[in-house]
């Protein structure tokens, strides 16, 4: 009963201290943020492109991971998962955080001749996210038969988007933004 009482009230002492909220100020976007979380797909396939480096970053509202790719990327598959699957074997990689993305770029990461173009030294940890309020881990889950697939472990299932970027030169950037909250 104690303990009720003091949730109470400390509800009531918040409520007269932040003063009352409009219903406009409580249906606002965070951030001006309209993004959902269901899976963002574009099935064209790359094959004259390949991917080259994954980058992160942050932002005030959202954090950014960005897969740069040698020529123009077409297509790619962002969705939240159960598992994240290794290309080609199936085994699943493991990922901290309290929700996966699975994203699929369009692109090998090896050339014409079969040369990789991207070789992380740590799949297990392709950047360093610590400090990041939305971002845990990204992950390599390799590249086959003209796609490959990053895992990004994330706090919690939030809305997301995708998009393509052209750029800079000849080549093209495939981006993912994990927006802090709802």
């Amino acid at each position: 009963m104690k303990r009720l009482l003091r949730v109470v009230l400390a509800l009531v002492l918040g409520l007269l201290l932040l003063g009352p909220v409009s219903a406009a100020q409580a249906a606002a976007p965070y951030c001006g943020i309209r993004w959902g979380s269901l899976p963002r797909n574009v099935p064209a396939m790359s094959m004259d492109a390949s991917l080259t480096n994954v980058r992160t970053g942050r932002h005030a509202c959202f954090d950014r991971m960005v897969l740069d790719v040698r020529g123009d990327i077409r297509g790619y598959d962002v969705r939240y998962t159960t598992q994240v699957h290794q290309e080609g074997s199936g085994f699943v990689v493991p990922l901290r955080g309290g929700a996966k993305l699975a994203v699929v770029a369009r692109v090998p990461a090896y050339d014409e001749n079969g040369r990789a173009t991207y070789r992380p030294a740590n799949p297990r940890e392709l950047r360093n996210v610590t400090g990041y309020r939305t971002f845990r881990q990204l992950a390599w889950a390799g590249t086959f038969e003209g796609q490959s697939t990053v895992g990004l472990g994330v706090r919690a299932r939030l809305p997301f988007r995708a998009f393509i970027v052209d750029g800079p030169g000849s080549g093209s950037r495939l981006v993912v933004d994990v927006a802090h909250r709802w």
